[in-house]
């Protein structure tokens, strides 16, 4: 691998298998029996792999599967943490465990889930071996001259001022029993549209000078919610803060595409 690979991003496939492979294919980075094709091409998926949708644990499977076709290739294939991930892993390792929160509030991860659009198929499907990949993938990434993270959120800022340090911080808490903790996490990561407005420009910032890069790429906030298109209007990637931010998320769950943007 190298800068001059091909680099690809999507983000919040939400258990939408088809839609993903779909575009994927229309990359060609697999084929029709959703092999990978893309020789030493990169992909990244930009968190959110599950709920409001019914093949999450399928398209964990395909994201491992294509991981080491694309090793043997040269390539890479690999997915951040998105806050979906830290309900599903939540919701499996607490179940309907009650809780309080940072505020005196009363929480149930189980009881979250199932409210975000979560299937309880899923937890019973994942097997342990995949429940500790998740756990062990990150929350950010820089790849070449793009941050890669899942939220538009400065909120990352508050595990760590670099890379390393944020990824450590959250898989110490994802490798933990205490249920507040990964509340928290959820919390902070749902935070969204930190980047609009008149200060979006100085968070991100802010973001690249800690972790690097010249660009943000984010999920999360989906392209239809943040501006006046519907969702099937939505056919490229948004660029906007001043523009330091893209947002990739064309909100497949609402009806609109998967996108897989290349950034190179």
């Amino acid at each position: 691998m190298s800068e001059s690979s091909p680099l690809f991003v999507a983000s919040d496939v939400h258990g939408h298998y088809d839609a993903l492979t779909e575009a994927l294919r229309g990359r060609g980075l697999v084929d029709d029996d959703a092999k990978w094709t893309g020789g030493d091409a990169r992909l990244w998926i930009l968190g959110d792999l599950f709920d409001r949708g019914e093949e999450g644990v399928a398209v964990v499977r395909l994201l491992r599967r294509l991981a080491g076709q694309a090793a043997a290739e040269g390539g890479h294939v690999d997915t951040l943490v998105g806050n979906h991930e830290v309900l599903v892993l939540g919701s499996r390792r607490f179940g309907d465990v009650a809780f309080t929160d940072v505020d005196g509030m009363d929480r149930q991860f189980l009881h979250w889930w199932v409210l975000n659009g979560g299937f309880e198929d899923d937890l019973d499907a994942l097997t342990e071996d995949e429940v500790r990949w998740l756990e062990t993938r990150r929350v950010l990434h820089v790849v070449d001259k793009s941050l890669l993270v899942h939220s538009d959120t400065e909120s990352y800022l508050g595990y760590g001022r670099s890379e390393e340090a944020v990824n450590a911080a959250v898989r110490k808490i994802l490798a933990s029993d205490e249920p507040e903790e990964w509340w928290q996490l959820f919390r902070e990561m749902t935070r969204r549209h930190e980047f609009m407005g008149e200060e979006g420009p100085a968070r991100v910032r802010s973001m690249l000078r800690s972790f690097g890069g010249e660009e943000l790429v984010h999920g999360h906030s989906t392209i239809p919610d943040t501006t006046e298109l519907e969702p099937s209007q939505v056919t490229q990637a948004r660029r906007y803060c001043d523009g330091l931010a893209l947002n990739v998320d064309g909100g497949v769950y609402q009806g609109g595409k998967c996108l897989v943007v290349r950034l190179n």
